[in-house]
């Protein structure tokens, strides 16, 4: 018996609207838990003073200074390298051995668990380097975590690039390195900066990596060489010390409102450079 084509699109549209209004109320109901229960701790008292009572009372400052330094601190050192090497595997190599092995690597890079990758980075830079627990050594192994989303999300906005603009480009008489900085990098710049901005929402959220790398001390700290604890962390410890609760939630509100707003951001300033270049 063959269905209508028009009851077929029907139920398929629904079933995808089902879907996806699912995934929706995950989402809602997530949020409405961590709001209810955390943004009433949310003061500006919590958001300033430092931790006492090994995070039982006091607030998160230290936890929020760490946080920013050690995404930052990965984001500069990941956002380069990544970004150069989908050049280098759209614009300056052809297909062949070599980018099939590049990005193999990164794809086998992307799919290792984070607490291996704490583990590799406890080994090589708390040890062998001798960085210690530090705010380095947790920005050092962030970054190899999110080198692989700003790989593949750049050279896939290359890769959008129309094909015409380079050959234009290259009729006019510039060089391959003058197209690559001056059209294809330009009209790219929306898809790369969406994935740089993931890699930094991926980067606040994580725990396991850092807890292996930059440690865990409720002080703020002053050089890359000193210990801190992210908000990720601080939250992890909380709840699964029970230590406070209310804290616990309240780190975990500031967290999701920052994800949120980062989120946010990246998709206004896609939307901007979009228009800016199209």
């Amino acid at each position: 018996m063959r269905l209508d084509p028009h009851l077929t699109q029907r139920l398929v549209k629904t079933l995808l609207w089902t879907l996806t209004g699912f995934t929706l109320l995950i989402l809602i109901l997530i949020i409405a838990d961590i709001a209810v229960k955390g943004l009433p701790q949310v003061t500006p008292a919590f958001l300033s003073q430092d931790s006492t009572d090994m995070g039982r009372a006091g607030g998160i400052f230290p936890t929020i200074v760490a946080t920013a330094y050690i995404t930052l601190l990965a984001i500069v050192l990941a956002s380069p390298l990544g970004v150069g090497t989908a050049i280098y595997l759209t614009e300056y190599t052809r297909e062949g051995w070599a980018t099939r092995i590049i990005r193999f690597g990164s794809e086998c890079l992307a799919g290792v668990p984070s607490i291996i990758l704490g583990l590799f980075g406890f080994v090589l830079f708390v040890l062998k380097l001798g960085f210690g627990w530090s705010v380095l050594s947790g920005g050092l192994t962030l970054a190899i975590m999110v080198l692989p989303i700003i790989i593949r999300t750049s050279e896939e906005a290359i890769k959008a690039v129309p094909q015409d603009y380079r050959t234009a480009c290259y009729s006019l008489g510039m060089s391959q390195w003058q197209t690559v900085t001056r059209i294809v990098l330009p009209s790219a710049l929306p898809g790369i900066t969406t994935g740089i901005m993931l890699s930094v929402g991926r980067s606040l959220g994580e725990t396991a990596v850092l807890l292996f790398t930059a440690g865990a001390a409720l002080r703020t700290p002053v050089s890359v060489f000193d210990s801190g604890r992210t908000m990720a962390v601080h939250f992890y410890i909380l709840a699964r010390e029970g230590l406070s609760m209310p804290n616990a939630y309240g780190t975990a509100a500031v967290l999701v409102i920052s994800i949120l707003l980062i989120n946010i951001a990246a998709y206004t300033l896609m939307q901007r450079l979009m228009k800016r270049y199209s």
